[in-house]
């Protein structure tokens, strides 16, 4: 491919999928500024492997399959403990004209799940992330994290039991 073509296709997919990807890579890291850095590491490692995507998989599942090893990689260089909690659940959806007291409580609650949910083991927060925020199928998933159906399935399963277990002990469930 010429390099004027790779250079006009790699800025389609940088607008394309920027944004999705740093917060992927968000979701890992828990800092802004580094999942800005992964995701560019991961259009660079994208333009340098662009002749060689063979299209057997969707463009933003390769593009995640790169970004989440770049994730990997700075989490295996980085002492982890150190980053911030990250931000990727969605606020609920606020009424119309809310109190400053209930804006003040959902958003206390907000923070309260967002904790339990980063309070999950990795494995699970992966997959729970993929499926319900990225909108990834379970195949997709599956693709993503090199992991197979049947197990993304479980893990699935799992995550949603036991983030309702924490939700309970909070008592969050429900309400």
């Amino acid at each position: 491919m010429e390099k004027s073509k790779r250079d006009s296709l790699l800025e389609q997919i940088m607008k394309e999928y920027g944004d999705e990807l740093v917060r992927l890579a968000y979701s890992y890291v828990k800092d802004v500024d580094i999942a800005k850095d992964i995701t560019q590491n991961a259009f660079v490692k994208c333009y340098q492997k662009l002749d060689s995507f063979r299209g057997d998989s969707k463009m933003k599942t390769w593009l995640y399959r790169i970004t989440i090893n770049e994730c990997k990689d700075h989490l295996k260089s980085w002492n982890h403990k150190k980053v911030r909690v990250m931000d990727y659940i969605q606020e609920n959806t606020k009424s119309m004209l809310p109190s400053a007291e209930s804006s003040v409580f959902k958003e206390a609650k907000n923070q309260e799940i967002k904790n339990i949910v980063l309070s999950l083991p990795k494995k699970y927060r992966e997959v729970l992330y993929l499926y319900y925020y990225d909108s990834l199928n379970i195949e997709e998933v599956a693709e993503v994290t090199d992991l197979g159906v049947n197990t993304v399935k479980t893990r699935l399963r799992r995550a949603k039991q036991r983030l309702k277990i924490k939700l309970e002990e909070a008592e969050l469930y429900g309400r």
